[in-house]
């Protein structure tokens, strides 16, 4: 408090008691166990796509199925095919699962309601609005697959020789690009 009784001032920066340090490292003991203390299975089985979450086989409102399911067992498997399935994340693929099935979702809407809507006020034709959904999708498929395919790209272990026509167009194009 100063002279004139306004509150100013105190305690500086840095100043007072300083934190006790623990140690950076702690050693911890191990205790080997004996091989005959576990068993070990007969029989190893082998999965070729990791569990699939619920919300990928959710049932939709319109009755119609999802494809989120399918597109993450595809793209998965087209993953361990080149190799890469360990370094790109579940979750990524499941963005780009429940992205595509959303997308599909938004065309199969437009071709059943078609490319134009009633404004609800006024009454005038206007866009879908199933259109600017189906193009904010696809455009959010694009950036995951170039996520996806920058991984396989930089670290994947297959030859040019090995890969799809399709993976070949996509090299060209984004080799195109530079």
């Amino acid at each position: 408090m100063a002279k004139d009784g306004t509150a100013r001032g105190g305690a500086r920066i840095g100043s007072g008691k300083k934190p006790i340090k623990k140690n950076k490292v702690e050693v911890l003991n191990t205790t080997f166990y004996d091989m005959a203390e576990f068993e070990t299975p007969d029989e190893i089985e082998g999965v070729d796509v990791p569990p699939i979450k619920d919300y990928l086989k959710a049932k939709q409102k319109n009755g119609r199925d999802f494809y989120a399911e399918d597109i993450f067992k595809t793209t998965y498997l087209w993953l361990k095919k080149r190799g890469v399935e360990k370094l790109v994340g579940n979750q990524l693929i499941e963005q780009y699962a429940m992205s595509v099935s959303r997308w599909i979702q938004c065309e199969e809407a437009i071709s059943e309601f078609g490319m134009l809507a009633k404004h609800p006020t006024t009454g005038n034709a206007i866009a879908s609005p199933y259109v600017s959904m189906s193009q904010a999708y696809m455009k959010q498929v694009n950036q995951i697959w170039y996520q996806i395919y920058s991984i396989i790209q930089d670290n994947g272990s297959a030859e040019i020789d090995e890969l799809d026509p399709q993976d070949l167009m996509m090299e060209k194009l984004l080799k195109a690009r530079k």
